[in-house]
C-alpha cells in the first residue's frame, strides 16, 4: 500500500530529524567516554511499535519490555535456541529426592552494572542474597509484580527462598512442580541489586541495574532507548572472546508498522520482527518465501513460535448464554473445526506464515509435540455436515446464529472460516472488538465464542494445558472447561521429573481436549524476522525471545 505523498514527506521529515538526533546523542555519548568515532561502532538498531513502559523485570509481562529487559539482567538458567534450559548465573543445580528442593550453585564472577549508588560506583559482585531478595521481591504485595503467579501456591515467601552462603541459593517448594525450572528462566527471575531498587524506588523502572550482556545509558521515553555494552559482562565465547559483540543497542518507538518497514528499506533499522498485513505481499509469496526482488537485498528468517492462535467456546453450562447456545453441544463445536480448511486459510491469508493446527492444542517446537500421537481435525465438510445432522441440525437449518468475537488484526482469518462454515449451513456473525474489550469479556466468562491466542511463558506443555485445568481461573482457563479425569492426570504430571512418561501424559490431555472441543486450534504460530544482509548471529528460539549477545554488524561495502 503505498502513503500519500504529504504523508511520506512528512514522515521522511519526522524520521530524518528523529535519527539525526539520535545519532547526534549517540555521537556525543561515545565521545565523551573518550571512544573512537560512532561509525567504528557496531549498533543495533530496531523499533518497538508498542513501546516500552518499564525497564523492571517484575512487570516483564510483555514482549517489548521482555526484549529490553533481556538485555540488561540475567536468570539463573536460560533457554538455548532448542528450548533446552542452560545455566546462565548458576553454574549448575542439584534436586532433591522428593523434588522439592533445588539447590543452585551461584557464578563468582557476576558483577552489577556501574551505579552512583554502589561504593566509587563500581557495581559490586552478585551473591546469592541477591537472587533471595529478586525472587522474593515477586510476591510481595507491594510490589505489585504482575509475575506474582509464578511463585503463588508454589513457594512460601519467607522459608522458599535461602542463602546458605554467599554462592549457594536454595529454593524449596510446597510441593513438587516439574515445571519450575522453565519458570525461573522468564525475566521475572531477573536478579537485581536491592540498593538500586530500594534507592529509586518506583523510579527503578526508569533506572535500571543488572548483571547482563548491555547496561543502560539513556532513555527519551517515546522516543529513544539506548544500551551500551557491559565492558565487565562475564560470558566469553568458544575463542575466548567477551561477549557482546555488539557496542550498542539504539530502540525507535514509531508506532507505524508501514513507517518502520520504511526505516527498514532504507537501512536505518536493522531488524523487523513480524510483517504487517499492509506490505506482506509485496515481500514474501504465498508460500512464505522471499520475492525474487528482495532476494539479496533482505535476509528472511522463520523458526516455529510456542504460540497457537485459536477460537474458544465458553463450557460453563450454568451461564445462561451458555444455556441458550448450540455450542453446549459437542457435535456442534465438533463440526466448527471440521467446516473450514486450516491449510488454504494460511496460504491465502498468511502467506503461509505459520502452520496449520492439525494436531493438538499443544503448538509444533516442544519436545512434547508429535502430530502422529495427537490426531487433529482436518478440513472435513461431509462429516460436519453429519455432526450437524446428529446434533438435531440438518443442514444447519433451526440452527441459531453465532457471534464470533475478534480482534481487528484477525478479522480476516475470523471472516475466511465463517464464510466456509456457512456453506455448510452453520451461520456465524463475526464481530469485532478491540482486544482489551476482549480481553475483559473472556476474563469475565461474558464471550460464548471467541478468538483468543496463548504464548507460552516457558517452554513446556504444561504452560498450554494449564489453561483447561477446572482448578485455574480465567486467565488461563478462559473456556472454563471442566474434565476430572484432565484434571488427574494434570496433576500427576506435575510431578513427574521423567520426560518420556510426563510426555505421554501431556499427549494424552491433549487427545482429550480435541475429542471435547472446547477449542478450535487454527494455526501454529512463527516467528518471522527480516534482516539487513549485514546482520549475522542473531539466534531465536520458539518463545521469540531478542538474543543479541552473539550479533555482529559487518560494514556494508
Amino acid at each position: 500500500m503505498k502513503l500519500p505523498y504529504i504523508s511520506v514527506q512528512r514522515f521522511y521529515y519526522q524520521s530524518v530529524t528523529f535519527w539525526g538526533i539520535a545519532a547526534g546523542c549517540f555521537l556525543f555519548f561515545l565521545s565523551s567516554c573518550g571512544r573512537k568515532a560512532a561509525s567504528h561502532q557496531q549498533v543495533f538498531r530496531y523499533n518497538q511499535q508498542e513501546g516500552i513502559p518499564t525497564l523492571d523485570p517484575a512487570f516483564a509481562k510483555s514482549q517489548p519490555v521482555i526484549w529490553a529487559v533481556k538485555q540488561l539482567y540475567n536468570t539463573l538458567l536460560e533457554p538455548d535456541s532448542l528450548l533446552e534450559l542452560r545455566p546462565s548465573l548458576a553454574r549448575h543445580w542439584e534436586i532433591s529426592a522428593d523434588h522439592r528442593t533445588y539447590t543452585f550453585t551461584l557464578r563468582s564472577d557476576v558483577y552489577f552494572h556501574d551505579n552512583e549508588v554502589f561504593p566509587e560506583g563500581k557495581g559490586r559482585r552478585m551473591t546469592a542474597a541477591d537472587v533471595v531478595y529478586s525472587l522474593r521481591r515477586i510476591m510481595l504485595p507491594a510490589t505489585a509484580s504482575p509475575g506474582a503467579w509464578i511463585f503463588n501456591g508454589k513457594v512460601d515467601p519467607d522459608k522458599g527462598f535461602i542463602a546458605l552462603n554467599d554462592s549457594t541459593f536454595q529454593l524449596t517448594l510446597l510441593q513438587p512442580f516439574h515445571p519450575i525450572l522453565g519458570i525461573l528462566s522468564m525475566q521475572y527471575c531477573s536478579i537485581i541489586p536491592k540498593e538500586v531498587v530500594e534507592k529509586y524506588g518506583a523510579d527503578f523502572r526508569k533506572h535500571p541495574c543488572g548483571t547482563g550482556p548491555f547496561q543502560f545509558h539513556y532513555w527519551d521515553e517515546g522516543q529513544a532507548l539506548i544500551f551500551h555494552k557491559n565492558p565487565r559482562y562475564f560470558e566469553k565465547d568458544s575463542a575466548g572472546i567477551p561477549l557482546p559483540y555488539l557496542d550498542a543497542v539504539q530502540i525507535s518507538f514509531l508506532d507505524s508498522k508501514a513507517s518502520e518497514f520504511l526505516l527498514f528499506r532504507q537501512g536505518q533499522i536493522d531488524f523487523m520482527n513480524d510483517i504487517d498485513a499492509s506490505f506482506k505481499d509485496e515481500v514474501l509469496t504465498k508460500k512464505g518465501t522471499l520475492k525474487k526482488a528482495w532476494e539479496g537485498r533482505i535476509q528472511l528468517s522463520k523458526s516455529p513460535y510456542l504460540n497457537i492462535e485459536y477460537f474458544g467456546f465458553l463450557m460453563d453450562s450454568s451461564i445462561a448464554a451458555v444455556k441458550q447456545s448450540p455450542t453446549r453441544l459437542k457435535k456442534i463445536r465438533q463440526a466448527v473445526n471440521y467446516g473450514f480448511d486450516r491449510t488454504k486459510m494460511m496460504t491465502y491469508l498468511r502467506n503461509g506464515i505459520g502452520t496449520p493446527a492439525l494436531a493438538g492444542f499443544v503448538p509444533a517446537g516442544l519436545p512434547s509435540f508429535d502430530a502422529d500421537k495427537v490426531k487433529g481435525f482436518t478440513y472435513n465438510p461431509a462429516l460436519a455436515r453429519q455432526l450437524l445432522q446428529e446434533a438435531g441440525y440438518p443442514e444447519g437449518k433451526g440452527l441459531p446464529v453465532m457471534k464470533l468475537l475478534s480482534i481487528p488484526n484477525y478479522a480476516d482469518l475470523a471472516n475466511f472460516v465463517a464464510n466456509q462454515l456457512q456453506e455448510i449451513g452453520i451461520r456465524v456473525q463475526v464481530e469485532v472488538i478491540q482486544k482489551a474489550l476482549l480481553l475483559e469479556q473472556t476474563a469475565k466468562s461474558q464471550a460464548v465464542f471467541f478468538r483468543g491466542s496463548w504464548i507460552a511463558d516457558y517452554p513446556d506443555a504444561e504452560s498450554f494445558l494449564a489453561m483447561f485445568y477446572s482448578k485455574n481461573p480465567a486467565p488461563p482457563n478462559y473456556t472454563r472447561y471442566t474434565n476430572p479425569q484432565l484434571d488427574r492426570l494434570y496433576e500427576q504430571s506435575l510431578q513427574e521429573n521423567n520426560d518420556s512418561i510426563r510426555y505421554r501424559l501431556y499427549q494424552e490431555m491433549d487427545r482429550m481436549i480435541i475429542a471435547d472441543a472446547p477449542v478450535v486450534p487454527v494455526f501454529y504460530d512463527q516467528v518471522i524476522r527480516l534482516l539487513q544482509p549485514n546482520v549475522t548471529g542473531l539466534v531465536n528460539n520458539g518463545l521469540n525471545l531478542l538474543e543479541l549477545r552473539w550479533v555482529k554488524i559487518t560494514a556494508q561495502l
